[in-house]
């Protein structure tokens, strides 16, 4: 089952590479952005951007959090993205692995896996509409304390509304395999947010995030935060977020930083 699943996220990568870079020559005229554009990143709300990294460009997304709940107090970073544009609409992002460390004595602290990923922008409305398709995988490289058992592919697709005025509606689900999972093979997770332009370099957003295992508790959170684009290529930003059930944590706070260099590779 673990093999069958990883080749299914491998082949629909595949796929998704092949479709993206025949149609790449016939949609010059998409929402895919370019060089021209200002940084868009997946961070700091759960909900990644429906957008790509331009052709050539190189992104780094950075971050760290504290999380409290009944029985812990943790730490967490730098939750570390590293995304190139390789062709027109379609990237290459790879999570570095993740440090998590308790504040309790005594707690566990470690390591978490390394996940390659491939994004294709469909953009079907260019300006209105933008959804992007991808799949990745955790691979084992991490302490199964806190990454879990064995390779996890993902299938994910983060979409996004323009309502206009300054506002945005933006969303993502995504389906979390598991198959060295004694228990549950399959976690969904489904997010909503909205989001508001104050100013043409700030942002702010409020957002739903819903984890649902197939085996045992959900977790859901209500997240916000802000983004501060300190140029075309830097971002600062930072959030909140509360959790709605006992099974959640009761808080997380959390603080990022990305930049994004262009015309590499080119």
């Amino acid at each position: 089952m673990q093999r069958l699943l990883t080749l299914m996220a491998t082949s629909a990568a595949v796929v998704m590479v092949a479709v993206a870079v025949s149609a790449s020559g016939l949609r010059a005229d998409d929402a895919c952005p370019g060089t021209d554009k200002p940084i868009a990143t997946d961070r700091p709300d759960v909900t990644n951007s429906s957008l790509v990294v331009p052709l050539g460009s190189f992104q780094n997304e950075n971050g760290i959090n504290v999380s409290t709940g009944r029985h812990f107090e943790a730490i967490d970073g730098t939750n570390s993205r590293l995304r190139y544009g390789i062709a027109h609409c379609l990237e290459v992002l790879v999570d570095v692995p993740n440090y998590v460390g308790s504040l309790h004595r005594g707690g566990h602290s470690a390591f978490g896996d390394v996940a390659p990923a491939i994004k294709w922008q469909v953009s079907p409305i260019p300006g209105t509409f933008d959804l992007s398709l991808a799949a990745g995988a955790a691979l084992p490289t991490g302490d199964v304390s806190i990454a879990g058992r064995g390779t996890q592919p993902y299938l994910q697709a983060p979409w996004s509304y323009e309502l206009g005025h300054g506002w945005a509606i933006n969303g993502m689900f995504t389906s979390f395999f598991k198959p060295s999972e004694v228990g549950g093979k399959q976690l969904t997770e489904t997010t909503f947010s909205v989001e508001k332009e104050l100013r043409e370099d700030l942002a702010v957003f409020v957002e739903y995030v819903g984890d649902f295992p197939q085996v045992g508790r959900n977790q859901q959170m209500i997240n916000s935060g802000a983004s501060w684009h300190a140029d075309k290529l830097h971002q600062i930003d930072m959030h909140v977020a509360f959790g709605l059930n006992n099974n959640s944590p009761d808080m997380v706070v959390g603080l990022g930083y990305s930049f994004r260099i262009d015309g590499l590779g080119r």
